[in-house]
């Protein structure tokens, strides 16, 4: 499995250099960056699987960050670990009102981040087989309204799929069926267009059944481990 990707986001030159320290020292792929409206545009062009974010920082504070982050396509769903000096119990609400997954209070030492990082990890984890992609071959039934077409899939995670049906639109909400390579269970989900081109579509699901949810884990891990 490739290392956890994390993006570190802190002003403060020292935190910044001993936070990719330590947890490059944990195996983890580690993206230092100090200045937050750089951030900003990073977290709508690559996904993270943990993104630690200092509040105090000038330009865009941790707070607007966060919202920012919590509305991009590519982080929406990414644990944030906000790291801040500030003590007061509504900073602590604010942050997990914002989306924050868990809170570090500064001054930072190695053993403390380390700690925080094993925390973290299953969180992080979680989160990342969530959004895998393995690829898919099968053949798949597309019901959208009162028609239904024929396609094939291309990718497949937890959360959505990619697939090749005719005549798909953004915003289009689907009735999905395949069949698994390997397998009798029957996929059934529903789901909703979220981009769209001549040859491809992607969709987000909305609503997959305890079977079908449990199937395609497996399958992805099964996938991932042959992979790897």
């Amino acid at each position: 499995m490739q290392p956890m990707k994390i993006l570190v986001v802190e002003d403060n030159l020292a935190s910044l250099e001993l936070m990719s320290e330590v947890f490059s020292s944990l195996k983890a792929d580690v993206r230092p960056i100090s200045d937050s409206e750089k951030a900003a545009i990073v977290v709508n062009q690559e996904r993270f699987d943990g993104i630690f974010l200092d509040l105090k920082m000038p330009k865009l504070n941790g707070f607007d960050l966060a919202r920012l982050i919590r509305k991009s396509s590519w982080n929406k769903s990414t644990p944030i670990v906000i790291v801040t000096g500030r003590d007061e119990k509504q900073t602590m609400q604010d942050s997990f009102a914002l989306g924050a997954t868990f809170f570090l209070q500064k001054p930072v030492d190695r053993q403390k981040l380390s700690v925080l990082f094993r925390t973290v990890i299953g969180a992080i984890a979680a989160n990342r087989r969530k959004n895998s992609r393995v690829p898919i071959r099968a053949d798949i039934t597309c019901t959208v309204g009162s028609r239904t077409a024929r396609g094939v899939t291309w990718n497949l995670s937890q959360g959505g799929m990619q697939v090749e049906v005719s005549d798909l639109k953004p915003k289009d909400a689907v009735r999905l069926s395949f069949q698994l390579p390997d397998s009798a269970v029957v996929i059934d989900v529903a789901g909703t267009v979220v981009w769209a081109n001549e040859k491809r579509q992607g969709i987000q699901f909305t609503s997959v059944g305890a079977r079908s949810q449990q199937s395609i884990l497996q399958f992805i891990t099964e996938v991932e481990k042959t992979e790897s």
